[in-house]
C-alpha cells in the first residue's frame, strides 16, 4: 500500500479513470461496456477529493490492501502456518497484475480481482467449517461484483459442476448458498433491464474484446499472459504448483474440486478469448495452495533461494509502475502496450481543444459543439475543461450519454481522419491538434482537430452512424 501510494500521483488519471467520473455524472442502472458500480464510485471518490489522482485511487490502494490479508487468511483456512501465509501474502503483493496492473489505478479489473479473491476464501472457509453463512456471505459479495463485471458467473458454473463431480455435492444443497444466488440474481435486474433496453450492447463489447485478445496473440497468448502477470519469478511458479497440488495432493483433497474449478475457468476464458487478467481472482487461492506444500516441503538451506525469487519478483512488480520519469519517454516510437503512456497528457488534450475553440469567433462559437473520436477524449474535455460546450462522443458508453443539440450546426470534431468526416459534414478544415506539451507519442498525440461545417443530416439522424465500440472510429 506504501509503494502503491508513493506512485499514485506521479503521472495523471488513466483515459479509463476520466471516463468512469464522466460515466459518474451520468448516473443510470447500466452503461454500454460494464454494470454501475465503478461509476457510482468514480464520483464519489472525484467528489470527495476533486482534481486529486491519489485521492481518486485511494479505493484501489486499500482493496490492494485488503486482498493481500485475505490472500493470507485463505492460507490458514488450508491449514497453512504462519510462513505459508507469509508467502501467500508476498505473492499477492509480489504480482505485477495484482500490484500494479490493478492496484495503480481505480477500475473494474481492480474491483474485480479483489471480489473474486473474497469469494474463493469464503468458498474454502466453509469447506473447513461448515457454517452455511458463508454461503450467504458469498452470495451477497457475489450481487456486489455483478455491479462491477459480469465474470463472476463463470466461477460459479464452473464450481458447481466440479463439486457435483468431485464432491462436496452437499454444497449444491445448502438453501444459503441458493438464497445468496437470488439475491446476487436480483440485483443484477436493472443492469439487465437496461442492457436489454439497449439491445445488449455488452456481447458487442464482448466481441470487441475478443477480437483486442486475438490481435494480442489470443488463445496462443492467454496462459503464458496470465502466469506472466502473475509474477515473474514467484507468482506464475505459485500458480502452476498450486493448481497441481489442489489436484494431487492428499492433504488439500477436500478442495480437489476447486483445483478442477480452477482449470474449468481457464478453458471458459480460453474458450471465450477472454482477457488474460480474467484469472487474476484466483490466485490467491493457488499461491495459498502452493504456499502451504512448499512450506512443509522445502528444506531450510532452500529458503534463501525462496528470498531472492521474492525480492526479484518484487522488483519485476514495482517496475510495472510508473517509476520512470515523463522525459524517458520523449521521442519514442508509440506503444500501445504501455499504459503508463495515457496517464498523462490528459489537461493538455482539454487545452488543446480549448484552444481551437477559442480560435472560431463568437458566431460561431454559438453554434459549435464538441465531438470526439474516443471516449477517453471526451472525458478529458469533460473534465479539465468544464467551460466549453459538453463534449460528446459515438465511442462505446459515451455514445448512450446522448447525442450534441441540434441548434450546433458546426462541430469541434477531435481525431478520425477527413474523409471519413467528409462524408457527413460540406466542409472540414483543421484547426489543431493535440499535444501534450512533452513530445512523447501517446494514443493522443498529434491527433487532429477539425471545424466540421455544413452537417449534412440532422444528429438524431447521423449519431446512429457515429456510433462504434471500438475504441478508435
Amino acid at each position: 500500500m506504501a509503494v502503491l501510494l508513493a506512485f499514485a500521483g506521479r503521472y495523471g488519471y488513466h483515459g479509463d479513470e476520466l471516463y468512469f467520473i464522466a460515466a459518474g455524472r451520468h448516473l443510470d442502472w447500466g452503461y454500454a461496456d460494464q454494470p454501475p458500480l465503478l461509476p457510482l464510485l468514480a464520483r464519489l471518490m472525484d467528489t470527495l477529493f476533486p482534481g486529486s489522482v491519489v485521492g481518486f485511487r485511494l479505493p484501489a490502494v486499500l482493496l490492494t490492501g485488503a486482498g493481500i490479508v485475505v490472500a493470507a487468511l485463505t492460507a490458514r483456512e488450508l491449514h497453512g502456518t504462519r510462513r505459508a501465509q507469509v508467502l501467500t501474502a508476498g505473492a499477492y503483493a509480489c504480482s505485477p497484475f495484482l500490484l500494479a496492473g490493478a492496484g495503480h489505478i481505480l477500475a473494474t479489473h481492480m474491483v474485480d480481482a479483489f471480489l473474486w479473491t473474497v469469494i474463493v476464501w469464503l468458498v474454502v472457509r466453509w469447506v473447513r467449517v461448515r457454517d452455511d453463512r458463508l454461503l450467504l456471505a458469498a452470495g451477497l459479495v457475489t450481487a456486489i461484483d455483478l455491479q462491477v463485471k459480469f465474470l463472476i458467473p463463470v466461477f460459479w458454473a464452473a464450481l458447481a459442476v466440479a463439486a457435483l463431480v468431485f464432491g462436496p455435492r452437499e454444497l449444491l444443497r445448502r438453501p444459503p448458498l441458493w438464497a445468496g444466488g437470488a439475491v446476487a440474481v436480483l440485483a443484477v435486474v436493472p443492469t439487465l433491464l437496461w442492457q436489454a433496453h439497449h439491445g445488449w450492447p455488452q456481447l458487442e463489447m464482448n466481441a470487441i474484446v475478443a477480437g483486442e485478445v486475438s490481435y494480442a496473440g489470443g488463445r496462443l497468448t492467454f496462459v503464458p499472459m496470465a502466469l506472466q502477470q502473475a509474477g515473474i519469478g514467484v507468482g506464475a511458479v505459485l500458480v502452476v504448483l498450486g493448481t497441481w497440488w489442489l489436484l494431487r495432493s492428499p492433504r488439500l483433497g477436500a478442495y480437489r474440486f476447486l483445483g478442477v474449478t480452477v482449470l474449468a475457468v481457464v478453458a471458459i476464458f480460453w474458450l471465450m478469448a477472454g482477457r488474460p487478467y480474467y484469472m487474476a481472482g484466483l490466485f490467491a487461492l493457488c499461491f495459498a495452495a502452493a504456499a502451504v506444500e512448499l512450506d512443509r516441503l522445502l528444506r531450510p538451506r532452500w529458503w534463501p533461494v525462496v528470498a531472492v525469487a521474492y525480492v526479484v519478483s518484487a522488483a519485476v512488480a514495482i517496475s510495472w509502475l510508473p517509476v520512470k520519469p515523463i522525459s524517458a519517454y520523449v521521442g519514442q516510437p508509440y506503444s500501445p502496450m504501455n499504459m503508463a503512456l495515457e496517464e498523462f497528457g490528459w489537461p493538455e488534450v482539454a487545452g488543446s481543444v480549448a484552444d481551437a475553440y477559442a480560435s472560431l469567433s463568437p458566431e460561431q462559437q454559438a453554434n459549435t459543439t464538441i465531438v470526439t473520436e474516443t471516449y477517453w477524449q471526451a472525458a478529458a474535455v469533460e473534465k479539465f475543461a468544464p467551460e466549453l460546450p459538453r463534449a460528446h462522443s459515438g465511442s462505446r458508453g459515451y455514445w448512450y450519454f446522448g447525442s450534441p443539440p441540434e441548434h450546433a450546426t458546426d462541430t469541434l470534431f477531435v481525431g478520425a481522419e477527413r474523409d471519413r468526416l467528409a462524408a457527413y459534414f460540406a466542409t472540414v478544415t483543421q484547426v489543431g491538434a493535440l499535444d501534450n506539451g512533452r513530445d512523447v507519442n501517446n494514443v493522443n498525440q498529434g491527433a487532429p482537430v477539425w471545424l466540421c461545417e455544413g452537417r449534412e443530416a440532422p444528429w438524431a439522424q447521423l449519431w446512429p452512424e457515429l456510433r462504434h465500440m471500438t475504441f478508435a472510429w
